[in-house]
């Protein structure tokens, strides 16, 4: 059973029975007060009889004769039933003989109120007699040491007729109501659960696979805040498979190039190696064999360094000290001046002291790849510049070249691994296209951002920007 049609279900069966048990109680309670009016009508009216018997009491002491006791008591009888039409009144001696009556029925042979009555005591009952109900009311008079039973009676069919004639527009009335509310509660469950079957329908669709599919509601209940936890929820689980599938597309890019880089000289080497073990010797065959062998086995050794590098900056046990980058700057500049000398390419250091959380070795490797790549992308005779400025607890560290620059739809893909704007020329040098990557991680590492800043033909500017931090929320990459 679907949820708008449990809503509708219980909700009708609650009305109809909370209706009924409401309306069967107010008619219940309604008769029961008529016909309790009715009873102490009744009652009263008995009362009126025996107070009127109690006043000719001394008259009925100076006269004491039966016959003058019946007429008396039937005069007063007559004019209590000339005076209140409708009821009836039976009056009987104590040896049951009929003193006054106008009763159009008989009395039931047995009459339980009658049991153990004493003087000044008024009974009562219900009867049904043929198709009607009489109200029986009976107490006993002494007169003259004499017993009479005096019955009072009046017809309360009306009182029970009265209950049947609600009950049965009750029920018209009740069966109505329920049409109604059928109808009014058809479109309130429908449109209450409407919201929820958007929800439904919606998650089927992010279950095929449309991540970017969302719930449109513009309710401020409690479902329309589910239905914006649930746009959150999606937006979290469409975020996160973006962010496996772009790593999945990374590694295996990653896998596809690290293949590539592999392939490239480990064919050289068996080309080679081959070549001169099927050739016959010759010296100058066998050196040049040997140079190229040589050459592509250091391209080898220093790819699997970089990927060292790289596993190495996947970890988080790195110990973070405070280190002067001057100082770490002075040491590297003999093994960096050496670096660009052997493509006669000068560079200027421009740094100052200043002390930041480090750790030593990966800051030097950050430095040392970002000037090799800057010597890569300069011609002969060609500048550049390392430099240090402090703003505050920021320090900025930039290595500036004059060489060919970087194409702007290759400058969001430079950290990628393997990633190259300029292939032909950097394999020329032996690159592998790691530098960069390895770069980023130790920035992450040190909390640290890198910008690019870059013209074709004029030249790139790498700056990394250490911050505390607190403070690493002001600086955009």
């Amino acid at each position: 059973m679907k949820f708008w049609q449990k809503i509708y279900v219980f909700s009708i069966l609650g009305f109809v029975i909370v209706f009924n048990a409401a309306s069967i109680m107010v008619i219940e309670r309604s008769h029961t007060r008529m016909l309790q009016g009715e009873i102490n009508s009744a009652l009263s009216q008995n009362m009126s009889i025996q107070s009127t018997v109690d006043a000719i009491l001394p008259i009925f002491r100076i006269y004491d004769s039966i016959d003058y006791e019946k007429t008396v008591l039937t005069r007063i009888s007559n004019d209590f039933v000339n005076k209140n039409p409708g009821v009836y009144l039976d009056v009987r001696n104590e040896k049951g003989q009929e003193v006054f009556s106008n009763m159009d029925f008989q009395l039931p042979d047995k009459r339980s109120e009658l049991d153990g009555m004493s003087m000044d005591q008024i009974n009562y009952v219900l009867r049904d007699i043929d198709a009607r109900t009489i109200l029986f009311t009976s107490n006993l008079a002494d007169i003259n040491g004499k017993s009479y039973l005096f019955t009072y009676m009046v017809d309360v069919t009306s009182v029970y007729q009265d209950r049947l004639d609600q009950y049965q527009f009750f029920v018209k009335v009740d069966v109505a109501a329920c049409i109604v509310f059928m109808l009014f509660m058809f479109f309130v469950s429908r449109r209450l659960t409407r919201s929820i079957e958007q929800l439904s329908r919606t998650a089927q669709v992010i279950a095929k696979g449309n991540f970017s599919e969302r719930v449109h509601l513009n309710s401020k209940d409690e479902i329309g805040m589910m239905a914006h936890n649930f746009n959150v929820m999606a937006g979290v689980v469409e975020d996160k498979i973006t962010h496996l599938e772009r790593n999945n597309e990374e590694k295996q890019r990653f896998i596809n190039h690290f293949t590539h880089e592999l392939k490239t000289p480990l064919t050289s080497i068996i080309a080679y190696a081959n070549f001169m073990r099927t050739t016959k010797y010759s010296e100058e065959l066998f050196l040049d064999g040997l140079n190229v062998i040589y050459s592509e086995g250091k391209r080898l050794e220093s790819l699997s360094l970089k990927l060292m590098n790289l596993i190495m900056m996947q970890g988080d046990n790195f110990q973070m000290e405070w280190h002067d980058l001057g100082v770490i700057i002075t040491e590297m500049r003999p093994s960096l001046t050496m670096m660009a000398k052997e493509k006669q390419v000068e560079i200027f250091f421009e740094y100052g002291q200043g002390e930041l959380q480090l750790e030593r070795d990966l800051v030097k490797v950050l430095i040392s790849n970002l000037v090799d790549n800057a010597i890569k992308a300069s011609d002969e005779g060609g500048i550049i510049t390392l430099r240090t400025t402090w703003s505050g607890d920021i320090c900025s560290l930039e290595v500036i070249d004059q060489g060919i620059g970087i194409a702007k739809e290759h400058q969001p893909n430079l950290f990628e691994p393997f990633y190259m704007a300029d292939k032909s020329r950097t394999r020329s040098r032996n690159g592998a296209g790691l530098g960069l990557s390895i770069c980023q991680s130790i920035a992450n590492i040190h909390n640290a951002v890198i910008r690019i800043k870059s013209t074709e033909g004029e030249g790139t500017t790498m700056e990394v920007l250490f911050a505390p931090i607190h403070t690493m929320g002001g600086i955009e990459n």
